[in-house]
């Protein structure tokens, strides 16, 4: 009965994590917002460090992929060396794509970010040797490349603001030192949840549970964000206005219910007139009528 209350709210939580990212673009966006840009145009290196470690802090994806990097780490040494294979990955390509002005469309790359963090879950299930029959590649080389992957998303923000006039280097580096600042944070926090959890007994029994729920929380997350592409490709008919979005929606959803109705229209039935209604007669068989 237990087992049975806890997969309904499982699947309640799936269902309600997918209302909520497929309601708006907007929603669950971790994007520059325009108090940033307007911050930006005058902030100094500090600010930009407040601004790297608030955009970590509200990354979502990216604390989903260290979460799963982290989940079966016991060893402070291990985690140190693939924290820092991560860290190393995600500077290498905010400071250089920032510097150069490499660009992608944000919304790709984040949903290239959310398959990352599918795979760590799938990795974490021991996917590749149960579906494939195979070891699972070289997990340091993977959180380096993955690394590489997430710094890029992380510059794709960066460059949405304007960083005026001053050391373009050192308000990139500045940024940097603030997605450390807020992933240590972040990862503070997570070890602390993981190392009381794995003492009771729930951990084992529940892990499978929890990097399963990575799994389908990142595939919908690249969902999410190949719908917000969808909105950038095809920005006439889906204007970036959250009110506007609705509606649009909204009037996507009324024309599919015509379009349902015409090809299956309705059987109107008219009222019946009654004996008391002007004109209303009958020939004895109790049906009343009118012409």
């Amino acid at each position: 009965m237990k087992k049975k209350m806890f997969t309904g709210r499982f699947y309640a939580l799936i269902a309600a994590v997918a209302m909520l990212m497929f309601s708006s673009i907007n929603v669950l966006a971790h994007g520059m917002s325009e108090a940033d840009k307007q911050r930006a145009i005058e902030a100094g290196l500090p600010d930009y460090i407040l601004l790297g470690a608030g955009h970590m802090l509200t990354g979502y994806d990216h604390l989903l992929f260290l979460f799963g990097v982290i989940f079966f780490l016991s060893r402070f040494t291990d985690i140190v060396k693939f924290i820092t294979a991560f860290t190393v990955g995600h500077s290498i390509t905010l400071v250089f794509a920032t510097l150069y002005f490499v660009q992608a469309n944000y919304f790709l790359i984040d949903a290239v970010i959310a398959l990352t963090v599918c795979y760590k879950g799938f990795e974490n299930l021991d996917g590749f040797k149960r579906y494939f029959g195979v070891g699972s590649p070289n997990l340091m080389y993977m959180v380096f490349g993955f690394g590489l992957i997430h710094g890029f998303g992380l510059s794709t923000r960066l460059q949405q603001l304007p960083m005026g006039e001053g050391s373009i280097v050192m308000k990139i580096l500045a940024f940097n030192v603030g997605v450390e600042v807020g992933q240590i944070a972040a990862l503070t926090v997570m070890l602390a949840l993981l190392v009381g959890w794995r003492k009771t007994a729930s951990f084992k029994r529940f892990s499978v549970m929890a990097n399963t729920l990575l799994v389908i929380i990142g595939g919908l997350l690249f969902l999410h964000q190949l719908h917000g592409y969808q909105h950038t490709v095809f920005a006439d008919d889906f204007p970036i206005n959250t009110d506007d979005h609705v509606h649009i929606h909204e009037d996507m959803a009324t024309e599919a219910k015509a379009n349902i109705l015409d090809h299956y229209p309705r059987r109107i039935i008219a009222p019946q007139p009654s004996q008391y209604d002007e004109g209303a007669h009958e020939h004895g068989d109790g049906a009343y009528h009118s012409h």
